[in-house]
C-alpha cells in the first residue's frame, strides 16, 4: 500500500520514496521543517472549523476534517486535511505550510487525494484546493484527466522501482537536497 505522500515526493525526488521503503527499519529522520509543518497543520485545522468557506468561493458546504482514505483497488492510502461536501460536488483540500508557489508535486498529491475521494464518496471530483497557510489563501487546482493519468503512471513506476530495489536517479534540482532528511544517504549528490 503506497501513500499519497509518496505521490507528492516522487516527482520532487524519487529517492525519498525509495529510502522510505527500502532502508532497514529505523526511525525516519525528522527535520525542523517537518516538525514545524505538523504543528502548523494542527493550528490550521483548529482555525478552519470556525472559518467561512469564502476562501474556496463557496457560501455553503459541510467540512470533514482529517479524513482517512484507503483504496485497495489503487493500493493507496492517505489522510486528507479536509473535504468540503457542497451541494453539487465534493472538494478535497490540502493544507500547505509553504511560502512559495504551489508545486506540480503538490498538484499531483491533490489529484491522488481526488482519486481516493471519488472512490470513497462515489462522486466525481473536478477540482480541489491547496490552502497556503502562511498566506491564508486557497489556490484552486483543476483535476484533469492528464493529472489522473500521471498519478496512475507514478504509482506503477514507484512499485516497479521498489520491486527491483533499484536506486533511482536523484532530483536534478540540487537545492532540494539541502533540507532533505535523507541527504546523508546520497553520496553522489554531495
Amino acid at each position: 500500500m503506497l501513500t499519497v505522500s509518496d505521490v507528492k515526493q516522487y516527482p520532487y525526488c524519487p529517492r525519498i520514496v525509495y529510502y522510505t521503503y527500502l532502508l532497514p527499519l529505523r526511525a525516519r529522520p525528522t527535520t525542523y521543517k517537518m516538525l514545524e509543518g505538523k504543528l502548523e497543520h494542527e493550528r490550521t485545522t483548529e482555525l478552519e472549523e470556525r472559518r467561512s468557506l469564502r476562501a474556496y468561493g463557496l457560501t455553503e458546504g459541510v467540512r470533514h476534517l482529517d479524513v482517512a482514505l484507503t483504496s485497495e483497488r489503487l493500493g493507496l492510502r492517505g489522510r486528507l486535511d479536509m473535504i468540503i461536501e457542497a451541494l453539487s460536488e465534493v472538494i478535497p483540500v490540502d493544507f500547505k505550510n509553504s511560502e512559495g508557489r504551489v508545486g506540480l508535486n503538490h498538484k499531483y498529491q491533490l489529484t491522488a487525494y481526488a482519486l481516493l475521494v471519488e472512490e470513497a464518496w462515489r462522486r466525481p471530483v473536478r477540482r480541489g484546493f491547496i490552502y497556503l497557510v502562511p498566506q491564508k489563501r486557497a489556490q484552486e487546482v483543476r483535476i484533469s484527466s492528464n493529472m489522473r493519468g500521471w498519478v496512475h503512471k507514478a504509482l506503477r513506476e514507484i512499485r516497479d522501482t521498489l520491486a527491483r530495489e533499484a536506486t533511482p536517479a536523484p532530483t536534478r534540482v540540487r537545492s532540494r537536497c539541502t533540507d532533505c532528511e535523507f541527504r546523508n544517504l546520497c553520496p553522489d549528490v554531495w
